[in-house]
């Protein structure tokens, strides 16, 4: 390897031998180092290769403006979201979530608290990532000493479901807001609690999840399944009533009209969320 941009001593810039560049990582890896200069492999630690190159971009100017300390926090939240969730997550996490580190510590340390307005929402509706989360925040205790607060592991989550989608984080806000919306309209249509430990309001959610980015990436699915939709209107009628509930009040707030494959996946999976059986 060799190096193609001395970000600070702790990191470089490399050209791999398929003149592909990543960013290398270990402590006092690129002292009295310069560009050309080989890499010493013994003292690589951590390798990223982010092959959006604007992504890219971001990453070194980050990495040059905040102690490594903090990749090093961001890249061991992100391997245990990856092993606990077993989900891939777009690249874009180690640009968002490092930044996002640093500058809670840097709050908390002044004692600026910021309060998570999504917080509720996000125990509810992303169980999984608020579990790693709170995870997170014992990590960052352990390495740094500094306990942040709940809040902390609610703006952790949303990162990680912005991965989990490759959403920019405006989206992941307002993809819940909207996840909260439909959950009202069923819950209120059929006056019922929601057994949120439940394997089908799980999948409801995960449902409700993509249904959303749909929605506001203007995506449609096809129109081919009238027969099925007919089949699965007459044996769920109050789900497909309710379907039909969420179907106004989509056209209505976001001009979204629901085709009749959209509108079968809703009532089954309204159908099965408040069966208790």
């Amino acid at each position: 390897m060799i190096i193609h941009k001395v970000i600070n001593n702790n990191v470089v810039s490399v050209l791999n031998e398929q003149n592909k560049e990543m960013v290398v990582m270990g402590r006092g890896l690129a002292f009295k180092k310069k560009p050309g200069d080989p890499v010493d492999e013994q003292l690589i630690e951590k390798v990223f290769k982010l092959d959006n190159k604007d992504l890219s971009e971001h990453f070194k100017k980050l990495l040059e403006e905040i102690p490594l300390q903090y990749m090093e926090l961001s890249d061991e939240i992100i391997r245990f979201a990856k092993e606990t969730l077993g989900k891939k997550l777009s690249e874009s996490i180690y640009v968002s979530l490092t930044d996002h580190i640093h500058f809670a510590l840097y709050r908390q340390k002044n004692g600026l608290e910021i309060k998570n307005p999504l917080l509720w929402e996000v125990k509810r509706l992303y169980k999984e990532e608020f579990s790693v989360g709170k995870h997170a925040l014992n990590i960052i205790e352990q390495k740094t000493g500094i306990r942040l607060p709940e809040d902390e592991a609610g703006f952790i989550a949303l990162h990680v479901v912005n991965a989990e989608l490759n959403e920019e984080m405006t989206n992941i806000v307002n993809i819940t807001k909207f996840i909260q919306e439909i959950l009202t309209i069923v819950k209120y249509h059929f006056k019922i609690e929601f057994d949120e430990e439940s394997l089908n309001y799980y999948r409801f959610v995960t449902h409700l999840k993509f249904f959303a980015q749909r929605i506001f990436s203007k995506t449609y699915l096809n129109n081919e399944e009238d027969f099925l939709f007919n089949t699965i209107k007459e044996k769920y009628k109050d789900a497909s009533i309710c379907t039909e509930k969420i179907k106004d009040f989509v056209l209505k707030k976001y001009e979204y009209e629901l085709s009749t494959e959209e509108k079968l996946y809703l009532t089954i999976h309204i159908a099965r969320v408040v069966n208790r059986n």
